[in-house]
């Protein structure tokens, strides 16, 4: 698992805990979590918290870190992920992203807050990464959570397998759908895979009679897949698949650069900028145009 957010209002009904799951079959090209990408554990380091003290260097098995005018270097390719200078690192520059998780200690977790759903309306949401890309694991969390009375809710784009959202769908109260782009060559561009599988699935899910409650998420990205063309297609498909209950929108942001600084990761959209109130007040306005499914934007 990566980490856990208590409290929050964002993914879901009420107040919630979210518990981010590591591992994505995607890469989106605007990822604001990209420590989400990789299935395993693994190491960052900011060097803009580094104070040079020497700490890493000093308890690295394997050499990968030094200093070299009063600065640490990071050799990743000597880095064995152990994270013993995770662990001393007085400043948190060096960085751990995710660690193994029993289902069991995971469903503890989202019950801590258990006081705090039953009066918001709440709940626990299992996000990403992919969540349905570890089905077993998403599965007994959330059956586990059921089991105390306790909403639930995923996000996801579905872009798996059907057997894995099958394992997963019976624990479900609420879903959230990503559509990232209609056109499935555009779609495999900004994110590496097509579209097909996920709208399959959407479309699946639709016709269930066991189906969650299911809410369609657009990320809109400016010059990416905010034009109006998109977005009436997008709609359409919505509109047509008769089981989606809504659709929400949610602005581009770029809170996840530093991230991507500490993983070494090129950031595709540094000149990309969030949309303005303004716009969104304008896609949300076309949307109700030209469907009748409520059209929202995320807080």
């Amino acid at each position: 698992m990566l980490r856990y957010e208590g409290a929050s209002i964002h993914d879901g009904p009420g107040l919630r805990t979210v518990l981010f799951l590591k591992g994505c079959g995607l890469c989106c090209r605007w990822c604001s979590t990209p420590e989400s990408q990789r299935f395993q554990p693994e190491k960052g380091f900011s060097a803009r918290l580094c104070r040079g003290c020497g700490a890493c260097a000093a308890v690295c098995p394997a050499g990968a870190m030094s200093i070299a005018d009063g600065k640490i270097q990071w050799d990743r390719e000597k880095c064995r992920s152990c994270f013993a200078c995770v662990a001393v690192c007085p400043e948190g520059a060096q960085k751990q992203y995710g660690t193994w998780m029993t289902a069991e200690e995971a469903a503890k977790i989202a019950a801590r807050d258990e006081v705090f759903y039953f009066h918001s309306g709440g709940g626990v949401t299992l996000s990403g990464g992919e969540v349905m890309d570890q089905p077993e694991f998403a599965a007994e969390v959330l059956r586990l959570c059921r089991s105390r009375g306790i909403h639930t809710a995923v996000e996801t784009s579905l872009s798996v397998p059907w057997k894995n959202i099958s394992q997963v769908l019976p624990y479900i109260n609420l879903l959230y759908v990503d559509i990232k782009h209609m056109d499935s060559d555009r779609h495999r561009e900004l994110t590496g895979s097509g579209n097909r599988r996920i709208l399959e699935n959407i479309q699946k899910l639709c016709g269930s009679k066991d189906r969650p409650e299911i809410l369609v998420r657009i990320p809109v990205i400016p010059g990416q897949n905010d034009g109006r063309e998109n977005l009436r297609d997008t709609a359409a498909f919505c509109e047509s698949c008769g089981g989606i209950s809504g659709i929400e929108l949610l602005p581009y942001h770029r809170l996840g650069i530093e991230t991507y600084r500490n993983l070494e990761i090129p950031y595709e959209l540094a000149d990309c900028l969030p949309p303005s109130a303004e716009r969104m007040g304008e896609i949300t306005a076309f949307l109700r145009t030209v469907t009748s499914l409520p059209v929202t934007t995320a807080k």
